[in-house]
């Protein structure tokens, strides 16, 4: 009469051992499930602020500006080998050209080399190069006896150290036409050239505005 129950307590207590086990090992699980998620979430937090920072530095650098360096000497002495400009865009997205401005432009196929994104879709990476914008659309220019005239009036460049070694017949700029020159007149590959020309608004990357390197040469581009 003593025994029975003892075995059943005795089932009893196992169950709930097995049970207790049971429990644990599945809280055990939920917890490195938990874990794994929480890690997941992490990495796509971490994911989406690079994504997000990288689109907002890209939509500066598109509409706002971007440092770029110089390469070459075509602008000396306005602009030296090795400098860093800082180039706004607002501008330029609005419109806004005047003679004299330095820009940074493209040239027409002047194309650096080709991204393929996916099957179908591809991104142009262009030369950019930096030229002082001389002439805009409308604007007859010409070049005498080494100076510049636009609209048949002599434009005083007190900036230009090196004249042009050559004349440039006088031209009247289309509709969508902007004649850019290099600073170092005597040495640049501009809208004088044949390959070159006239290049047209949707070449005109932005407004080359300040020096900021070397530190102790920072000043406004003029």
């Amino acid at each position: 009469m003593t025994t029975k129950p003892e075995k059943e307590t005795m089932v009893e207590t196992a169950d709930e051992l097995a049970e207790q086990a049971e429990k644990e090992t599945r809280t055990k699980e939920e917890k490195q499930e938990k874990k794994k998620r929480t890690v997941w979430e992490e990495i796509q937090s971490w994911l989406m602020l690079i994504v997000t920072a990288v689109i907002i530095a890209g939509l500066f650098r598109g509409l706002v500006a971007e440092p770029i360096r110089v390469d070459g000497k075509s602008m000396i002495n306005t602009l030296q080998d090795g400098e860093i400009v800082i180039v706004t865009k607002f501008n330029m997205l609005r419109g806004n050209y005047e003679r004299g401005d330095v820009v940074i432009c493209h040239y027409p196929g002047r194309t650096q080399s080709i991204w393929r994104i996916g099957a179908t879709m591809t991104m142009d990476i262009n030369t950019a190069f930096v030229k002082r914008l001389v002439a805009l659309p409308g604007d007859a220019v010409a070049v005498l006896n080494g100076q510049l005239y636009v609209n048949d009036q002599l434009v005083e460049e007190d900036y230009i150290d090196f004249p042009p070694s050559y004349d440039y017949p006088r031209t009247v700029m289309g509709a969508d036409d902007f004649f850019v020159m290099g600073d170092n007149r005597a040495s640049s590959h501009d809208s004088r050239a044949a390959d070159v020309g006239p290049i047209s608004e949707k070449m005109i990357v932005g407004h080359a505005k300040w020096v900021v390197f070397p530190f102790n040469k920072i000043r406004t581009v003029l």
